[in-house]
This record gives structure tokens, C-alpha cells and sequence, in this order.
């Protein structure tokens, strides 16, 4: 009979101890946070001012990993296909979670479904420039001159949000410029610098520094109200005269599919927090990026608008799915 309770106990112990360690609090390892887009990107640089935020709040390393490609497809896919355990997250943005579905023929994923909505960042305007060389000092003046060089004039993008803005801003005024697609902001920044293109539209990270050091010009920003880290250009409705042109990147985390519910609402709350802290405020007002702490429903419903909004952007500015 004592044995017989011994190897009861025993046997109680195992599996006591084999449940507490499946159920063990989130995270008990590292995370993975994948960045779908260049090293020096927004969205590189607010992912990891994020993400080691978490690394404080949550007592576990964020590990930031770039995973660039096809405005931001390949790390999105990667996500997608990912456990859904917590262990794997996006940094998403307009581009890989409401524009690709419009922007290409097809996806490995679906973009709708693929994923469950974390917790929502906050959002940059963009800024259009041009290189030095170009003699337009004003938007209007550049429309004009690339109304006289059709196709001549040339434009750099390497995501939705950069590619889109500069489409609407052909198709609402227009003009024809010819595509240059990049890999990364930064690298089409360095041909736009040297001038193997004549004009970018991205956001502050990538544009800001080199416009306050002159080494290209700024024209206007992409928000409908001016900014107030740059407040000397003007909007381009402003500066065109028109009324319904505004195109914001906004950044955001995401997670697979099927991610328990608890999980996700831990990482929400932990989001939210390095919303608030002063130095992510701090940190990324110079680049006009704007916090918006909510509920993992309410970046639902954010991207549920944004895809519509994008869908019709894309399809108003004629752009052909790839």
C-alpha cells in the first residue's frame, strides 16, 4: 500500500511538473521580431526602439531580424507562415498589410487572414524631394517641368507607401515619370543624393536628415496638415492646389494567425506602454511620427479602413499589380 502511494505521488509529480512547464509564462524565449524591410528604414529603426522596450517591460530579448524584399513580402510571408505560439512577429505597415494584396498578382499568403492584429505603433507623413541639380525649387515647378519631359524625369521608391505616393501624385497632376525601383529607402536615397534619380518620396527617418543638411531638396509633405518638424514646406495640396491628396506610412505588430488570445493581449499591453514612455516620444518626433495606443481590435478596424483606402488609391493612380 505504501508503494502503491509513493508511485502515486511520483506519478503526480511528473505530471504536475509537465504541465507547468507547457504553461509556462509568456515569453519564456527569446522572440523573433521580423523587420520586412532594410537596416536604416523607419520601419527598422521604430521596430527596434520597440522591440527593446519589450526586451524591458517583458524580461526577454526582442530579436530583430530584416528580412527585405518585394515591398515587404518576404518578411511578411515569413510571418505568416510562422507557429502561432507568440514566438514570431511583424512589424507591419501599410505596405505589407494593405497595399500588397493590390500592389501584386499574387500572394503566397492571404493577406486578410494570414495574420492577428497586435498592436498599433503610430504613423510618419512623407516627404517629396528632389535632387539638388533639379532647377524646380517648388512642387508646382517641377510638375511643370516634368509636363515638358514626359517619361523623361525619373522617380525612386522601394515600398507601397513610396511607390503609391508618387503615382497619385503623377495621376492627380498630371505628369509621367519614369519608375526606379530599390531595394531599400536608404539606397534610393543614395542615388538620389548623387543623382541617378530625380525625385523620392519617403518617410522622415529616411528623408528628414539629408533635407536639414541640404544635400537634396525638400518640396512638400504627403499629410493634409503641415508638419511641425518641418513646417517650412508646404502640404501638397498646397502646393498643387488640389484637396484629397494625403498618403501616410503607419507601422503596427502583427502575428500569426491563431496566436492565443492571452498572448497577444500581453504583448498589446506592452505596446502601449512604450507608446507612452518618453523616450520613444522623444526619440521619433523629429522624424513627425505620432503614437496611437488602442486595443488589438481597434488596429482591426485601422486596417481594415487602410486596405480599402489603399485599394482605391492604387487602382485610381493606375498602377498595375506585379
Amino acid at each position: 500500500m505504501q508503494f502503491r502511494l509513493q508511485y502515486l505521488t511520483l506519478v503526480s509529480l511528473f505530471f504536475s511538473s509537465l504541465c507547468f512547464s507547457q504553461t509556462s509564462p509568456y515569453p519564456s524565449k527569446p522572440v523573433k521580431v521580423i523587420v520586412p524591410f532594410a537596416a536604416g528604414s523607419a520601419t527598422d529603426q521604430i521596430g527596434r526602439a520597440f522591440a527593446q522596450k519589450l526586451s524591458e517591460s517583458l524580461g526577454q530579448t526582442f530579436i530583430v531580424e530584416n528580412k527585405a524584399g518585394v515591398n515587404g513580402m518576404l518578411g511578411a510571408d515569413a510571418v505568416a507562415k510562422s507557429a502561432p505560439d507568440g514566438y514570431t512577429v511583424l512589424i507591419g505597415t501599410n505596405s505589407t498589410n494593405a497595399a500588397l494584396k493590390s500592389l501584386m498578382k499574387k500572394l503566397p499568403y492571404d493577406q486578410d487572414t494570414a495574420f492577428t492584429p497586435v498592436a498599433y505603433f503610430g504613423s510618419v507623413p512623407l516627404i517629396v524631394a528632389v535632387h539638388n541639380e533639379v532647377p524646380s525649387k517648388t512642387l508646382k515647378e517641377f510638375v511643370s517641368l516634368a509636363k515638358s519631359k514626359p517619361g523623361v524625369m525619373t522617380f525612386a521608391s522601394a515600398s507601397s507607401s513610396q511607390l503609391v505616393s508618387t503615382e497619385m501624385l503623377m495621376s492627380m497632376s498630371g505628369i509621367q515619370m519614369t519608375h526606379v525601383p530599390y531595394k531599400s529607402g536608404p539606397a534610393a536615397m543614395t542615388d538620389l543624393i548623387g543623382g541617378q534619380v530625380n525625385l523620392f518620396t519617403a518617410d522622415f527617418a529616411v528623408m528628414l536628415p539629408q533635407v536639414k543638411a541640404g544635400k537634396i531638396r525638400g518640396l512638400a509633405v504627403t499629410s493634409l496638415q503641415r508638419s511641425k518638424v518641418i513646417p517650412e514646406l508646404p502640404t501638397v495640396n498646397e502646393a498643387l492646389g488640389l484637396k484629397e491628396y494625403e498618403l501616410i506610412a503607419y507601422f503596427a505588430m502583427f502575428a500569426p494567425a491563431g496566436t492565443p488570445r492571452d498572448i497577444v493581449l500581453k504583448l498589446n499591453q506592452a505596446v502601449n506602454s512604450a507608446s507612452k514612455d518618453k523616450d520613444i516620444q522623444e526619440r521619433f518626433s523629429s522624424l513627425g511620427f505620432e503614437t496611437a495606443p488602442g486595443s488589438p481590435e481597434a488596429l482591426g478596424e485601422r486596417n481594415r479602413l487602410e486596405t480599402i483606402k489603399w485599394t482605391r488609391a492604387i487602382l485610381e493612380a493606375k498602377i498595375e499589380p506585379q
